[in-house]
């Protein structure tokens, strides 16, 4: 194992790997399982630069949260999608998007208004 990882406390090691701006909206996006090309999701998070969304791919790769897939085509077609250790990320963060919605309801009288949040199971927009 990576002395990186040995280092690291696990519940830490999971906010470098999920944390950041971007990185839960990517993971959103890709709930379904089903791929996604880049210029696709870069259209599906508002604000977005080219070099974040490239950064945030690269590490979720380099977690193994997403897979990329790169066809020989002209143009060169790559498509992202998660993982099954993504897929079970995504039971945590649904436990998350819980604990907060409760928290909101009890202590703050706030509603969430997040766009991609794992509460629209049936988003099918692309």
């Amino acid at each position: 194992m990576d002395s990186f990882f040995h280092d690291l406390c696990p519940l830490r090691l999971t906010m470098d790997i999920i944390g950041g701006k971007w990185k839960l909206n990517i993971i959103c996006l890709l709930k379904d399982g089903t791929p996604w090309r880049y210029n696709a999701i870069k259209r599906a998070v508002p604000g977005i630069t080219n070099v974040m969304l490239a950064q945030s791919l690269k590490s979720l790769e380099h977690y193994g949260i997403l897979s990329r897939q790169q066809y020989n085509e002209v143009p060169v077609r790559v498509e992202y999608r998660l993982t099954a250790a993504g897929m079970e990320l995504l039971e945590l963060l649904r436990q998350l998007r819980d604990w907060g919605n409760q928290y909101m309801q009890d202590f703050s009288n706030l509603e969430s208004h997040c766009p991609q949040c794992l509460l629209q199971e049936s988003e099918t927009s692309r």
